[in-house]
């Protein structure tokens, strides 16, 4: 059996960042269109998160934030001229369009793509397949630059392999990490993949939610476990319950979070809980280990406390001990009943005895807690060697992004304020300087 960590590669915020309540289905980015947002703020707030981790010694990592505005969105649709132009007529004619244009979701590293580790996948690689994000027009474009980026950081073939983005098409929606868990004995031993989805693309008549869009297929989630190599035996399709996505449950992660061999979930996450859980149980069997299933029952913790304190959108990370930390938001400290449930939690002499919080406000009002903020790479050693060091997260790093975002972000950024050609100039130098600290020279086509 190989040795093998989990990276959590957070997304560093973008300067950006801003709320413009463009993701229908989340309620916390609904709730808070057109508020004024604090750049600066949720950059540090994330990075003071990936600190302490590292702090702890668990392995910490960053993915950089993508070069906004997306002028390649902009003058695809007809605004022409130069870039103050194009943003001068966007603004007076599209202005949702032009948020979309400037739109900071890729720190949200959890949708970039869905990661197999080498002991997986037939052909003992780390698989990447970017996420397509087609359900929203300002995620959509994404793809490009993730699969430049992953490529840029994982780009030795003889360790990874990186695909592209699945049709952009209904059929194959998908949202990446958001909505895959992968539960083992230990990170590098064989482990069993779960892939969740809200819809079947060609069965109309399965279940299917009525409010809210489902934003990952079954036909998806097949897809990428066929690019990865991926046994049959240890791989698991659950569907969600349709009346959960149409509460504000939008991705898997935001209802569900597995790591090891636990599962934390609340009793409405799944159409057919029963069902799911005989299929872990018996994959995980053949790996030689069984299920730990935490289940949290709607009468200790409503569905809506759940969705508003993201009590499920948390990070379960692995102690050297063989116990679990819980990575919360503050808001789970604040909602009563949430709080009340994760001091019995702890208490409970279950695998899950630590919770560690941390104040991301800025991601949370616009609907991304701990989890959205990371993707879980598995890497044995030699892959951890072969990946580009530099965004590997240090005190040094630390310091050295501190002082970047303190010198170049906003402190105040304003529905109105993306009309300003200077916010343009002032993105595309601050991400020129980020490439020099992270080792990463040609990372953005600075598509102008």
């Amino acid at each position: 059996m190989t040795t093998a960590r989990e990276f959590n590669f957070d997304g560093l915020v973008g300067p950006s960042h801003n709320y413009a309540g463009l993701s229908f289905g989340n309620v916390a980015s609904f709730n808070n269109v057109k508020s004024v947002s604090n750049p600066k703020q949720a950059a540090l707030q994330g990075l003071e998160k990936m600190r302490v981790l590292a702090s702890r010694s668990f392995a910490q990592a960053l993915l950089p934030p993508h070069h906004r505005p997306n002028f390649r969105l902009l003058r695809n649709i007809g605004f022409g001229g130069s870039d103050a132009e194009v943003i001068a007529r966007a603004h007076k004619e599209a202005p949702a369009i032009l948020a979309c244009a400037y739109s900071a979701s890729p720190m949200w590293t959890a949708n970039a793509c869905t990661v197999s580790p080498c002991a997986d996948t037939a052909d003992a690689r780390t698989h990447f397949t970017v996420a397509n994000l087609n359900n929203k027009l300002h995620r959509s474009y994404e793809h490009v630059q993730t699969g430049r980026t992953l490529r840029a950081v994982f780009g030795d073939e003889a360790h990874f392999v990186v695909h592209e983005a699945l049709p952009s098409t209904p059929a194959f929606g998908d949202e990446g990490a958001a909505n895959h868990t992968r539960l083992c004995a230990n990170h590098g031993a064989p482990g069993v993949e779960m892939f969740v989805y809200g819809r079947v693309e060609f069965d109309p008549n399965a279940p299917a939610p009525r409010r809210f869009p489902a934003r990952q297929t079954l036909e998806a989630s097949q897809a990428v476990a066929r690019l990865h190599g991926l046994d049959g035996r240890r791989t698991v399709y659950a569907q969600q319950a349709p009346e959960t996505i149409d509460c504000g449950v939008f991705h898997n992660d935001v209802i569900a979070v597995g790591s090891g061999n636990v599962l934390f979930y609340h009793q409405n996450a799944f159409l057919d809980e029963k069902s799911v859980l005989d299929q872990l149980r018996q994959a995980l069997a053949a790996t030689g280990t069984s299920l730990q299933p935490v289940r949290v029952d709607a009468a200790e913790v409503s569905l809506a406390d759940a969705v508003s304190s993201y009590l499920f959108n948390s990070q379960l990370l692995s102690r050297p001990d063989g116990k679990m930390a819980l990575v919360v938001p503050q808001e789970c400290r604040e909602n009563q009943a949430v709080a009340r449930y994760l001091q019995g939690l702890v208490a409970s002499g279950g695998p899950i005895d630590e919770l560690i919080s941390f104040d991301l406000r800025q991601s949370m009002r616009n609907g991304g807690g701990p989890a959205c903020l990371r993707l879980r790479v598995v890497l044995t050693e030699a892959e951890a060697v072969a990946m580009h060091q530099g965004v590997i997260m240090t005190d040094a790093l630390h310091a050295r992004l501190v002082a970047w975002v303190e010198k170049h972000y906003r402190d105040r950024l304003a529905p109105d304020d993306l009309a300003d050609p200077a916010l343009a100039d002032e993105i595309h130098a601050t991400l020129d300087e980020l490439t020099t600290i992270l080792g990463l020279p040609g990372l953005y086509e600075f598509q102008r």
